[in-house]
């Protein structure tokens, strides 16, 4: 299998932390720089919601009713965006079930795989990754914890990262 450089980065965000929250925003920055987002309209059965979360996000309900699309779309989008490819996450644990319970939602299947950004990452990138994603925030001036934006700095900091530790 061809390596793509950079790797396409996916990030979620959500209601609230635990079991009962949902995707609210998936932002992704493909390998080829092509980014996409959307605002999720919930369905009427996710209610759960966690004003810290909220905070954090900066996405109030009320937005995501005004502002979101339908599931539906929003899977249909992102397969089409991504096709049968591989994307990865930086917070795969949640983000992973976050995605699987939209396109069970949507009744969609999903087209593309997500994996944990550690598969592509060396322990030297994993050493110095803290410290070169807390510099590359610093220098963003766009809204951090927004999923278009994570995603980026996320494969931002694994280029830099990579040029930072590869040698020769």
């Amino acid at each position: 299998m061809r390596k793509i450089y950079p790797p396409s980065i996916i990030d979620v965000e959500a209601s609230g932390f635990g079991a009962k929250s949902y995707p609210i925003e998936i932002g992704v920055v493909r390998y080829d720089g092509a980014k996409w987002g959307q605002l999720i309209r919930p369905l009427d059965s996710w209610v759960h919601w966690d004003q810290k979360a909220e905070a954090l996000h900066g996405v109030s309900r009320d937005t995501l009713e005004e502002q979101g699309v339908s599931v539906f779309k929003v899977c249909d989008e992102l397969n089409a965006f991504l096709g049968n490819t591989l994307v990865y996450s930086d917070g795969w644990v949640v983000d992973n079930p976050w995605l699987i319970k939209l396109f069970a939602a949507a009744a969609v299947d999903m087209t593309f795989s997500c994996r944990a950004l550690e598969y592509v990452l060396s322990e030297p990138q994993m050493d110095i990754w803290h410290g070169v994603k807390t510099d590359i925030e610093a220098h963003t001036e766009s809204c951090r914890h927004r999923a278009i934006t994570d995603a980026l700095v996320i494969q931002q900091t694994f280029v830099k990262t990579k040029a930072l530790t590869t040698h020769g």
